[in-house]
């Protein structure tokens, strides 16, 4: 069958239309989303934000408004994993005000990705939580939610899309390798996500978080070798095992409660910060008890954070 060109126009515009005009499922809820938007926009465009008609305070003479601002700048990024039945079930879960949850982005298990809210707002996804010092990680980081049950592996698609944001986020904001981290890893009492079988290996190699030394951690676990020498008369052949050197030994002191409050875990309740640990960097044994390669791969770790 041949077109003419007026009749291929016809039908191409025809198909944009029929695309555009496609009904959107959440067109209600993205009203709303900008309606909050512009309340927003305007209670930041209220100036001065302290009525001096009201206030008791003292003011200057005039109202002088500084022009060295920004937005806000996330330093952190917040993986999780839905544990829910679909995309579409987060999606609806997350545009419900009375859920009063939400992320920057959710990443489906076919790799579509669905970016919610500018990065440079403040989504609640962490909950209650901690990194080191920091007490409020939703107004420090992008939260990004993986469309999973919570108990099965993670698709390629949805690990490959999830690559492609970190690296566009870690180059928009300058974002620390060390500061992509799990909702586990910040609310070790309450949460287990994402599982154990998410690849936190493959993203510090794309340089999307901290992992420890290999070879390194092979080399504690080595045993001594044994070598002979001759006893105090200089006679008789004795053998010893020859003692590890300063890299293969872990020292008397280390503290494995203190080195995880350096790498950042909440170490007020112990067991739950072990656990937290082992499903970031064990992964295939998660316990709340530290073996003895637990405690190598940690010390390693460690060095890295200090």
């Amino acid at each position: 069958m041949k077109y003419t060109s007026t009749a291929l126009f016809s039908l191409l515009l025809a198909s944009a239309c029929l695309y555009s005009c496609s009904p959107n499922p959440y067109a209600s809820t993205n009203r709303e989303h900008k309606k909050q938007l512009k309340a927003y926009s305007k209670q930041l465009r209220t100036v001065p934000a302290i009525d001096p008609e009201t206030s008791t305070l003292t003011f200057g003479e005039h109202w002088v408004g500084t022009t060295n601002f920004s937005l806000r700048r996330p330093n952190f990024v917040v993986i999780h994993h839905t544990a829910q039945n679909s995309t579409d079930h987060t999606l609806k879960t997350f545009t419900k005000p009375q859920t009063q949850v939400s992320a920057h982005y959710v990443i489906g298990r076919d790799g579509k990705v669905y970016h919610m809210l500018n990065d440079n707002l403040r989504a609640w996804h962490g909950g209650n939580s901690r990194w080191g010092n920091n007490t409020d990680l939703n107004s420090s980081s992008i939260g990004i939610e993986l469309d999973n049950n919570g108990a099965e592996p993670f698709e390629e698609a949805q690990i490959s899309s999830l690559l492609e944001v970190l690296a566009m986020l870690k180059e928009t904001h300058g974002i620390p390798a060390e500061n992509f981290i799990g909702h586990s890893d910040i609310a070790p009492v309450r949460k287990v996500d994402p599982n154990a079988t998410f690849p936190w290996k493959r993203l510090a190699e794309h340089g999307y978080g901290l992992w420890y030394d290999e070879g390194v951690v092979e080399q504690y676990l080595q045993p001594a070798a044994p070598i002979t020498v001759l006893d105090s008369t200089g006679t008789e052949p004795v053998l010893i095992l020859q003692p590890l050197d300063s890299i293969s030994t872990i020292p008397p002191h280390f503290n494995p409660k203190e080195a995880l409050r350096i790498i950042g875990y909440d170490t007020r309740d112990m067991p739950a910060a072990i656990r937290a640990f082992k499903l970031h960097f064990i992964q295939d044994e998660v316990s709340m008890e530290l073996t003895e390669k637990d405690k190598i791969i940690l010390y390693n770790l460690y060095q890295k954070y200090l």
